[in-house]
């Protein structure tokens, strides 16, 4: 399932996909600094650096082949305390990292890829109005993935555009 090119998987090639997007009033550039500064998100998740043991890195630096765990991932999005089974991680490995083209990648590392493999992009273009456009889209494969969609497909689409409206609001108010 993974592209073997710069674009993004179809949502067909998988067993399900979530997606969102928003269209932001600020620059490009704004919005990609907001976006990769992950370190900014704790209010909701933390995501740090890590190795493949999930050891944090002193180095906290977004990069290329790097591990990054994402935990607690509240879903349905919350800024409170989450219930007992709203509390999801996940660990990605990050696959792109494009500041020129404003592109992001990670794929999941759950064990064996015909088991559960997800795959997001995040990326940012900027439309005739001069507006950015944030979209994003994560598609799930493997055996495990029809799980995945039964329990959590709705919650993550409600997580997928809390981020996508939240990272509208920080970037406007940025701007």
């Amino acid at each position: 399932m993974s592209s073997p090119n710069n674009l993004p998987p179809l949502a067909a090639d998988g067993v399900f996909a979530v997606s969102a997007s928003s269209i932001i009033d600020a620059p490009r550039e704004k919005v990609w600094g907001i976006l990769t500064d992950f370190p900014s998100y704790k209010e909701c998740r933390d995501s740090v650096l890590v190795d493949e043991s999930e050891e944090i890195l002193p180095d906290q630096t977004l990069a290329e082949g790097k591990y990054m765990l994402i935990a607690p991932v509240h879903l349905p999005p919350t800024m409170g305390k989450p219930g007992m089974f709203q509390k999801q991680s996940a660990f990605v490995k990050v696959v792109t990292v494009d500041p020129e083209n404003c592109c992001l990648k990670w794929i999941s590392i759950v064990g064996y890829p015909f088991l559960l493999r997800a795959e997001r992009w995040q990326s940012l273009s900027v439309g005739d109005d001069g507006k950015t456009k944030y979209e994003t889209i994560e598609v799930f494969s493997g055996v495990l993935a029809y799980v995945v969609k039964l329990f959590t497909q709705a919650n993550l689409k409600l997580g997928f555009e809390a981020m996508a409206q939240e990272l509208k609001r920080r970037a406007e108010a940025a701007a």
